[in-house]
């Protein structure tokens, strides 16, 4: 299982993350950011292209090593300053009131302790900051979150750290934000999987 989650589990949950139907989210969320950004679990920098010239700055979070040199052959000739920061999202190594918008894009459900990583992103935003996120979480769904919360335990342990049932909404007003805007809805493939939740929040 450790040789199974240091090398096999990056290269699936990247090639999960480069499938077609994901790109128009992509667009929507990372086409919102502006001003001095921070991204939670950069991955292999499929966001970093995306960004609009209203970013000024871009700083990019990552905890696995590989990944973060995958990012960064990503990041060759970028159009705005990029630092690469290997760190957690529960102690993220930045200021208070630093960051002008956060984003997460598909990164909440593989947090150990989620709770505290919102917390973290809260801190470090300005009052006027946003968090932008596209997720995939809880279903509303009786019989579709039946299944999620059953599988769970498995999903955990094969998917990389991935939880099949998180909150999400919830997580991100019970850790001090507003929800400004919410999308949510299935997006194609197995419905345990893809019941996504798009939005902009700030902090409370």
């Amino acid at each position: 299982m450790g040789l199974y989650r240091k090398l096999i589990v990056p290269r699936l949950t990247d090639l999960a993350m480069r499938n077609k139907h994901l790109g128009p989210y992509r667009q929507r969320v990372i086409g919102a950011a502006w001003g001095r950004v921070l991204e939670i679990g950069v991955g292999s920098g499929l966001n970093i292209a995306r960004y609009p010239p209203a970013v000024r700055e871009l700083l990019a979070l990552e905890p696995d090593p590989k990944l973060v040199g995958m990012a960064r052959n990503t990041s060759a000739g970028p159009a705005r300053p990029i630092s690469f920061i290997e760190a957690s999202a529960e102690s993220i190594p930045l200021e208070d009131a630093s960051i002008d918008t956060v984003v997460s894009t598909w990164t909440m459900c593989t947090i150990p302790d989620i709770r505290r990583a919102l917390e973290e992103m809260r801190r470090v935003l300005k009052p006027s900051g946003q968090l932008i996120f596209v997720e995939h979480g809880l279903a509303p769904d009786a019989g579709v979150r039946k299944w999620q919360n059953r599988l769970d335990p498995l999903w955990t342990r094969v998917g990389g750290g991935c939880h099949l049932n998180r909150p999400i909404e919830a997580l991100v007003t019970t850790a001090g934000f507003k929800v400004e805007r919410l999308q949510t809805g299935y997006m194609t493939g197995p419905k345990l999987m893809t019941f996504m939740y798009e939005g902009a929040a700030r902090p409370h």
